[in-house]
């Protein structure tokens, strides 16, 4: 799915501040990050990145959970990423 889709089916062209664009984002950095580490195993500051990223994520899917939830399980089914578990 690429950004300009995305931004289309959510129609958040004006709006980048969103959560649901933040997280679009973020899950694309992720996807990156995930498959140039499988070449470069070692790049352990890829690796600190990737996982200040995947925090990041979480807590805006976790504020997402709880302000809205039928927003929040809309988006984790267009992203196609795991529920988060609640603490």
């Amino acid at each position: 799915m690429t950004k300009n889709s995305f931004i289309s089916v959510i129609s958040y062209e004006e709006n980048r501040g969103a959560v649901e664009f933040q997280v679009f984002r973020f899950t694309n950095k992720i996807r990156r990050l995930t498959s140039h580490l499988e070449l470069h195993k070692k790049d352990y500051s890829s690796q600190r990145g990737l996982r200040k990223i995947l925090g990041k994520r979480q807590r805006l899917l976790a504020y997402l959970s709880n302000k809205d939830r039928v927003r929040y399980k809309e988006l984790i089914s267009q992203l196609n990423i795991r529920e988060i578990k609640k603490r």
